[in-house]
C-alpha cells in the first residue's frame, strides 16, 4: 500500500459501505495512489460538510493519512474531502453505464497500485458519458483499461503469428491467444477496424479512440465483454446484470397491441 500523503490529491469515489451509525467506507480511486479504502468519519451525520461531496462521479480533493496506531494499516483515514471539478454531470440515463465502469475498476484494479493515465481516461469518459448518445464511451474506456492492466493485446497484428492484419479480414479476441483470425465474419472484428482502434491507442487520443468505437460497437461489445469475463473470471457484472433486469421490467410494464 502506498504511504500516508501531505498533500490533497484527485480522487473519485466508486463505492461505500455503512461502516457505523454516522461513519463510511469508501473505496477511491486517486490518481497518485490508485484504488485506496478510507474510513470516512461522521460522513452519515446529517450536517456532515462530507455527505454532499462523497458521492460518485464527482472530481475531488481528497487528504488521507494513516492511523497512528497502525503505520501498517489497510484502511487509511479521510481527513478531508472537497468538489474540485467542473463539467458535465451523469443524467439518470446514465447512472447505469458510470456504475458499471466503476464496477471495472475496483474488480480489475489492485489496492495501490497507481495508473494515472487511466485516472485521466476515467475523468474523461465520465464527461464523454455525460454528452454521447451511444456506447462509444464504453468500449474506448474497457479498451484503455485492458491495456492500462496489461492484458490487451496489439490489434494491428495477430498475437501467435505476428502477421499484419489485413483491413478486409476478420478477427476476433481470445483471453488465451489474443488476437486471432476469425473463421467466420459474424459479430467479428473487421481488420480496419482494428487498425484504427490501434492507431488511436498508439496515439493516446482519446477522442479518436470513441470515435473509432462508433464504427464497430456491436462487435466490439461482443469481443470486449467476452475478453473482460475471461480475465474477471465471472460470467457477469453486477451493474450489467442489473440493467438488464431494469429493460425487461421495463419491456413488461409495455402494454403490447393484440
Amino acid at each position: 500500500m502506498a504511504s500516508s500523503r501531505s498533500a490533497p490529491q484527485p480522487a473519485f469515489v466508486l463505492h461505500q459501505w455503512d461502516w457505523s451509525e454516522t461513519s463510511l467506507i469508501l473505496d477511491l480511486f486517486t490518481r497518485e495512489q490508485g484504488r485506496v479504502a478510507a474510513v470516512a468519519k461522521g460522513a452519515k451525520r446529517p450536517y456532515s460538510q462530507l455527505r454532499p461531496v462523497l458521492m460518485p462521479f464527482q472530481r475531488l480533493l481528497v487528504l488521507t493519512t494513516r492511523p497512528k496506531a497502525d503505520e501498517h494499516a489497510d484502511i487509511l483515514l479521510l481527513r478531508s474531502a472537497e468538489y474540485a471539478g467542473a463539467g458535465a454531470a451523469l443524467p439518470p440515463s446514465r447512472l447505469f453505464p458510470g456504475f458499471y465502469l466503476n464496477e471495472l475498476l475496483m474488480k480489475l484494479l489492485a489496492r495501490g497500485d497507481p495508473h494515472p493515465a487511466l485516472f485521466d481516461a476515467y475523468a474523461d469518459a465520465l464527461q464523454a458519458l455525460a454528452v454521447a448518445p451511444d456506447e462509444a464511451p464504453l468500449r474506448a474506456f474497457e479498451l484503455l483499461l485492458l491495456r492500462e492492466t496489461g492484458v490487451l493485446p496489439e490489434l494491428s497484428r495477430t498475437t501467435t503469428t505476428q502477421e499484419v492484419v489485413q483491413p478486409a479480414r476478420h478477427y476476433r479476441l481470445s483471453g488465451d491467444s489474443g488476437l486471432v483470425v476469425a473463421a467466420e465474419e459474424a459479430a467479428h472484428l473487421p481488420g480496419s477496424l482494428c487498425l484504427a482502434l490501434q492507431a488511436a491507442l498508439d496515439a493516446d487520443d482519446r477522442p479518436a479512440l470513441r470515435r473509432a468505437c462508433q464504427g464497430g460497437l456491436p462487435v466490439l461489445r461482443v469481443q470486449l465483454r467476452a475478453l473482460l469475463h475471461y480475465h474477471l473470471g465471472a460470467p457477469a457484472l453486477r451493474t450489467r446484470q442489473l440493467m438488464l433486469d431494469v429493460r425487461r421490467l421495463l419491456d413488461a410494464s409495455v402494454p403490447h397491441s393484440t
